[in-house]
């Protein structure tokens, strides 16, 4: 086992090397003002040496019902697809980013121009499975033009006084932008089923509201990534007593968290029935170990780099005479 984990490192390595080189090429023809074909070109190499290092993509690897069959199967401290260390999954994840940043202007420049393309990522998980740590590491690069980030916590009572899509709907991604949502819409559904809340009818009717929601969004031009990251009860254990133990993260825990702990099983049969009825091929739930947090930043930029690049745009032409603005410019 250890030579084929020294053995894949050796791969990865090599292809990661590959990827940077072509990277700075990349930025010579950016620089040197190389024509759009072959910046693209470049751009495409690169993202394609990037997904080589996976020995199994993850949009197949972690899918919900083609990867993955339960969530009882997913081992939060595996890094399935990638049999390396942490520190060649930093370096992934700092050449992907600045992939996911060219990629994300492309998106935010046909958003300008009347393109309906947009992106919505969901990410949900137990309690300090690294939801706010992904956003940190997989967008640090990108321009805060075109991000929008919510997160979703108990509904206020404004909120509760309109149907439970309402909140959702108001923080959705407008044309070119990507939305980040930490929590969402399946809290509506998880939170009443786990505690019971509302009536059985009330909550498993929403399944089919937010089937047809998605399908709508992606209908209209809104590609969708939906994680759950999977933390060990271990793990998740660790991660509270730092969080005991640092006073500068004590503002981060809430007794609720416990009690959430305490009913562990509930919530894992939750969102089992979760997956089951709302991963759909519009709208694919991707289950990612989240022990490792490098692992599942990795994961959470190679899937949204492969899908902004999946959307195939160019860059819009301009939409004005280049010559008289040259000259006016003397």
């Amino acid at each position: 086992m250890a030579d084929a984990k020294t053995g894949g490192a050796r791969v990865i390595n090599r292809t990661l090397r590959s990827a940077s080189e072509t990277n700075r090429d990349l930025e010579k023809a950016i620089k040197q003002r190389k024509s759009l074909q072959k910046r693209l070109g470049l751009a495409a190499q690169t993202s394609d040496l990037l997904s080589a290092v996976w020995s199994k993509h993850p949009s197949k690897r972690l899918r919900f019902g083609d990867g993955v069959a339960a969530l009882a199967d997913v081992r939060g401290r595996s890094t399935p697809g990638f049999h390396a260390t942490a520190e060649e999954g930093e370096r992934f994840i700092e050449l992907s980013a600045e992939s996911i940043a060219r990629y994300q202007d492309q998106l935010y420049a046909n958003g300008t121009t009347g393109s309906r393309r947009r992106l919505l990522i969901v990410l949900q998980g137990m309690d300090a499975s690294g939801k706010g740590g992904i956003v940190r590491h997989v967008f640090h690069q990108v321009d805060p033009m075109g991000i929008h980030y919510h997160g979703f916590g108990k509904p206020s009572d404004e909120e509760a006084s309109h149907d439970f899509l309402w909140r959702i709907e108001r923080e959705l991604p407008a044309p070119g932008w990507i939305s980040i949502f930490d929590r969402s819409h399946y809290e509506d559904v998880v939170m009443p089923h786990v505690y019971g809340t509302l009536p059985d009818a009330t909550w498993q009717g929403r399944y089919e509201r937010i089937r047809r929601f998605e399908r709508e969004l992606a209908d209209d031009g809104c590609a969708i990534i939906k994680i759950f990251l999977v933390i060990s009860k271990d793990a998740q254990r660790k991660q509270f007593l730092q969080r005991l133990d640092d006073p500068t993260k004590h503002w981060k825990f809430d007794v609720s968290d416990l009690d959430a702990r305490d009913r562990w099983d509930d919530y894992m049969a939750a969102w089992q029935e979760v997956f089951e009825k709302t991963s759909t091929d519009c709208a694919p739930w991707y289950l990612v170990p989240a022990d490792n947090r490098w692992y599942s930043r990795a994961v959470v930029s190679e899937l949204l780099r492969v899908t902004l690049r999946g959307m195939e745009l160019d860059w819009p032409p301009a939409r004005f005479d280049l010559d008289e603005a040259r000259r006016r410019l003397g």
